[in-house]
C-alpha cells in the first residue's frame, strides 16, 4: 500500500507541478488503485506513471473546485476508449453527479463500463472485508471532505519453522491455516492458533481536502499511519490562508502532532512557490513541530508503513 502523487499544486498548474490528484496503490492487497481528486491533466500525468486506468477501482473527490475535478470527465472517457471494462465508482459531495452527467452527455462520451456516482455527506461511505472508508466535513469555501481509509487487521505470520518440523510443506494448507481453519497432516491435527502469530494491525491513511484548521480534522487523522494535509502557504501568509480557507505548513504540523499520526505529507502548494527549493521553508516550518514530515513530490511513491514497521527502522 502506497501513495503516488500525480498533482501537488493549488489552484493553477505551473511548469513544475500539476493540480491536485493522488493515487492510493494497493496492488498486493486488492490488485487495484484508488484515486483521490482528479485535477485537470491528471490522465496525462498517469501516462508518465506506473498507474493503469483499467486497474482503477474507485475515485474519491474531496470538493467540487475545478482544480480537483476538471480532469475527471476526460479520465473517464479515456478509460472507456482504452476498453476498460471493470466497474468504477466515483464518490464525492453534492453536485458531482450533475457535473459528470451533463459533461459526459454534452460531449457524447460513451462510458460502457459500469459507472456508479455516489454523492455523500460524510460518515461511512464504503466497507468490505478488507477496508473501510469514512468521510467528514472540513472547513473550506464550499463543501469539502477528508477521507479516512482503514485497512482491516490482517492475519499474523505463520510459524514456518514449526510447520516444517511437523512436515507441512507450502501449499493450500498454509492458506487454510491463515484463514483460521485447522488441518490434518501426518496424522496430526494442527489448529491455526498453534502456528499463527498475532494479527497485524491494519494501516490507516487520511487524505484531506482543502481546509482551514478545524476540529473535524482530528477524528479523521487520529492515529493514522500517514496524513496528507494541504499546506498552501508558510506562516508568513497565515492571514491569506485564513481568508481563502486554506492552511499553513505550521498548521498542518500542529494537526499531525495533535492526532498522533505516523507520517505527515504536505501538498497543495501555492503557485508562488515555483520549484522544490522554494518549498523548503514549508518543510522546515512543519518539521520544527512534527519532524516526520515530507513534501509531496509528483511521480514519487510514499509507502504507508504501520507503526510496527516504523519501529523496526
Amino acid at each position: 500500500m502506497e501513495l503516488y502523487f500525480l498533482g501537488t499544486n493549488a489552484g493553477l498548474p505551473t511548469t513544475q507541478r500539476n493540480v491536485t490528484s493522488v493515487a492510493l496503490r494497493m496492488l498486493e492487497e486488492r490488485r487495484c488503485s484508488w484515486l483521490f481528486d482528479c485535477g485537470e491533466a491528471t490522465q496525462h500525468q498517469i501516462l508518465h506513471s506506473p498507474l493503469k486506468l483499467n486497474r482503477l477501482e474507485k475515485i474519491f473527490i474531496t470538493h467540487m473546485h475545478g482544480d480537483h475535478v476538471f480532469g475527471l470527465p476526460g479520465l473517464l472517457s479515456s478509460r472507456a476508449s482504452q476498453e476498460g471494462t471493470s466497474p468504477l465508482t466515483v464518490y464525492g459531495p453534492q453536485g458531482l453527479k450533475a457535473f459528470l452527467e451533463v459533461t459526459l452527455s454534452a460531449t457524447q462520451s460513451r462510458i460502457e463500463f459500469g459507472l456508479e456516482i455516489v454523492e455523500h455527506s460524510g460518515g461511512l461511505i464504503f466497507e468490505d472485508k478488507q477496508i473501510k472508508v469514512e468521510a467528514a466535513a472540513l472547513e473550506h469555501r464550499i463543501e469539502s471532505y477528508g477521507y479516512r481509509i482503514t485497512e482491516k487487521d490482517r492475519p499474523g505470520s505463520l510459524n514456518m519453522e514449526l510447520l516444517q518440523e511437523w512436515g507441512v510443506r507450502p501449499g493450500p494448507e498454509y492458506g487454510k491455516l491463515k484463514g483460521g481453519e485447522s488441518i490434518t497432516a501426518n496424522g496430526r491435527t494442527i489448529t491455526s492458533g498453534e502456528v499463527l502469530g498475532p494479527p497485524k494491525r491494519g494501516r490507516i491513511v487520511t487524505i484531506l481536502g482543502d481546509t482551514r484548521p478545524t476540529s473535524g480534522i482530528h477524528p479523521l487523522a487520529e492515529g493514522a499511519d500517514m496524513l496528507v494535509h494541504e499546506s498552501t502557504f508558510t506562516r508568513e501568509f497565515a492571514d491569506l490562508a485564513q481568508k481563502y480557507y486554506h492552511s499553513t505548513a505550521e498548521q498542518a504540523a500542529n494537526a499531525a502532532k495533535k492526532a498522533g499520526v505516523g507520517e505527515l505529507i504536505l501538498t497543495h502548494f501555492s503557485s508562488r512557490y515555483k520549484d522544490y527549493e522554494q518549498l523548503q521553508p514549508l518543510l522546515e516550518e512543519a518539521r520544527a513541530i512534527f519532524p516526520n514530515t515530507q513534501l509531496a513530490v509528483e511521480h514519487q511513491s510514499y509507502p504507508i508503513r504501520s507503526a510496527q514497521d516504523r519501529e523496526k527502522e
